[in-house]
């Protein structure tokens, strides 16, 4: 059965709602923060504006042929260039990042993100938060993403894209991903011979016929030669995207996703104890 895009939205909302109220049941939402954890120097005040930024990247398991999204023709511009990173996992599977991640247990989220694993129906790629001052007028740089299974001979992950963080009166975040998965076609290239054939004779040892100019005869013998088709480096489908800005409220938790991919998004505001 094929899911479009508003029943797959719908589906997945209940389903993230029903496991963060639960979780919240739980902890409450006036967790509270001790100065110690803090990333900042001993006795050094907490900044103005001062918030912990938590995001849940997760896929729903879903089979690529259920999504009746048509995104194959879609065009999607080149990644952004951009040297903050916010998570990503290299080809070997190692993670990088340029921020001073908090740890696992400080973070809101991070129960929501086990049980939605927990349930089956979810995949958490990313889970990560960090404390930052994000004054008025604060224009964040964009924070790379690439996560999920490596695709291979594509160079990338299933996931990748950017988000970013501004804030004017509210805070804003922009979710910038694509969900991508090899194409049922590969381009091929003429570069191999045909199996059972010899290799292409360069132009130094290809045969010249008697009479023939060699300035020419190279060039036509190596032309000869039947050649094999070899596919290029695999070539991508867009499966699904998330293009989507959303005004935050602190101590919110917000949900932007796709049929395939999700975000939850979550701020909590740092002050000074009184």
């Amino acid at each position: 059965m094929q899911i479009d895009g508003i029943r797959c939205y719908r589906y997945a909302t209940r389903a993230i709602l029903a496991a963060l109220l639960l979780t919240f049941s739980l902890t409450g939402t006036a967790q509270q923060t001790e100065r110690a954890s803090l990333p900042l120097e001993p006795g050094e005040p907490i900044p103005e504006d001062y918030y912990r930024a938590e995001f849940v990247i997760l896929e729903r398991i879903v089979e690529p042929e259920a999504v009746n999204e048509q995104m194959t023709g879609r065009t999607v511009e080149p990644p952004i260039e951009t040297e903050e990173i916010l998570w990503s996992v290299l080809q070997g599977g190692s993670t990088e990042t340029t921020l001073d991640l908090a740890p696992r247990n400080e973070l809101y989220l991070a129960n929501a993100a086990q049980r939605l694993e927990r349930s089956g129906r979810y995949r958490v790629l990313v889970s990560a938060g960090w404390y930052e001052a994000f004054p008025p007028e604060y224009k964040g740089t964009p924070l790379r993403i690439e996560a999920g299974d490596w695709i291979e001979g594509a160079g990338t992950r299933e996931v990748e894209g950017h988000i970013t963080i501004d804030r004017q009166r509210y805070l804003h975040v922009g979710v910038h991903l694509n969900h991508w998965q090899p194409a049922k076609e590969e381009r091929p290239a003429i570069d191999e011979p045909m199996p059972g054939e010899a290799p292409a004779a360069s132009p130094e040892e290809a045969p010249k016929p008697e009479g023939a100019n060699p300035a020419t005869a190279s060039t036509s013998g190596a032309a000869a030669q039947p050649q094999a088709l070899r596919a290029e480096p695999a070539p991508l489908e867009l499966l699904t995207w998330i293009r989507e800005t959303r005004r935050m409220r602190s101590e919110e938790v917000h949900f932007l996703d796709s049929p395939t991919i999700g975000v939850l998004v979550f701020f909590k505001k740092i002050e000074a104890a009184n």
